[in-house]
């Protein structure tokens, strides 16, 4: 891309980013807050306080929670980080809610549920919005889980939309996926199709005093039964009622068992190799479509041919080769 077409890239650091890099560090709740909601609204200074953050990474272990609406993962989420604060562990949840269609905020907000920690600085909650991704996680609930690693929480809690099969990726963010059933909704088997059975490293059969949960739990064990075993570990069931806080002790040990089978296995470096080469792709995309539609709306440009494309004067696709073409890029063929 020419060089007089290319936008400054990510602004220096300055004295007053590097302060705040070092009060996120220090744990200061009002700068990991303020850095939140830079990182949700992807302003300027968020890439470089980021890249000042990013070396002190890779410590904390990331649990997702995903699972269908109702099936009570906030709850769960709550009692999980009790237990952890019960045992002196430091512990971010980041919540992720769908998005308002009119604010692109966070619909839930805070959630009223986990608010018993509001007053414990070892816990810092925060409900992020979707912004829009069909799987249910923003770039910014990823750069989000580096914020709380960098601000020294043991345990980083990613509680999912819950909108089914479809929400997969948090198997990617995620150091340990959990997922959340309940018995006496609908079709049980329906629960069970491959989506869920491949990202599960630990199930949670939640409201376990539901009629219904002993046959629930006696047909997710025969189909287990027929899943081999991945990497020498083949997927619990924890039994919870997260309301009366029961069961909550056995998941936390399952979660250090799956941990402790992990530790040092190629799969995890080559897990997070692949997590990184994903969000690498998702940057430069980013990066790389801002660039070139902020200079084509600049001049103009953008508009013109959108007018010309709706007159059918033009086809997109050529329209789009174009524009690769001016912008230094190349042309797709």
């Amino acid at each position: 891309m020419p060089s007089a077409s290319v936008p400054p890239a990510t602004p220096p650091t300055t004295p007053a980013i590097e302060r705040w890099a070092e009060q996120v560090r220090a744990g200061d709740v009002r700068a990991i807050s303020r850095a939140m909601t830079e990182i949700e609204n992807r302003s300027r200074h968020t890439e470089s306080l980021l890249r000042l953050l990013f070396p002190h990474t890779g410590h904390a272990y990331c649990v997702g929670v995903t699972g269908a609406p109702g099936t009570g993962k906030s709850t769960l989420v709550d009692r999980l980080a009790a237990h952890y604060r019960a045992h002196q562990q430091t512990v971010g949840v980041i919540a992720v809610d769908p998005s308002s269609p009119f604010t692109g905020g966070a619909i839930l907000g805070d959630r009223i549920r986990m608010q018993g920690h509001a007053s414990d600085g070892g816990v810092f909650i925060r409900s992020m919005a979707t912004r829009g991704s069909l799987g249910g996680l923003s770039q910014a609930t990823s750069d989000a889980t580096l914020l709380l690693d960098a601000a020294g929480k043991k345990y980083v809690l990613v509680e999912t939309v819950g909108v089914g099969q479809g929400e997969v990726e948090i198997a990617r963010l995620a150091d340990c996926t959990l997922v959340v059933l309940v018995p006496g909704m609908g079709d049980d088997v329906q629960n069970l199709k491959a989506g869920v059975m491949e990202i599960a490293d630990i199930f949670v059969l939640n409201k376990a005093d539901r009629e219904g949960a002993e046959r629930f739990e006696q047909q997710l064990r025969a189909i287990l039964q027929i899943v081999p075993e991945r990497d020498g570990w083949k997927p619990p069931i924890v039994l919870a009622v997260a309301t009366e806080n029961k069961g909550i002790d056995e998941l936390a040990r399952q979660i250090e068992r799956y941990r402790e089978h992990f530790k040092g296995q190629d799969s995890c470096r080559a897990k997070e190799t692949a997590l990184w080469k994903e969000r690498l792709v998702n940057l430069l995309r980013e990066r790389l479509v801002h660039r070139v539609a902020d200079e084509l709306a600049r001049d103009g440009t953008l508009e013109r041919l959108a007018g010309e494309i709706a007159d059918r004067r033009r086809d997109p696709y050529s329209a789009v080769s174009d524009i690769l073409q001016k912008a230094g890029l190349g042309s797709e063929h």
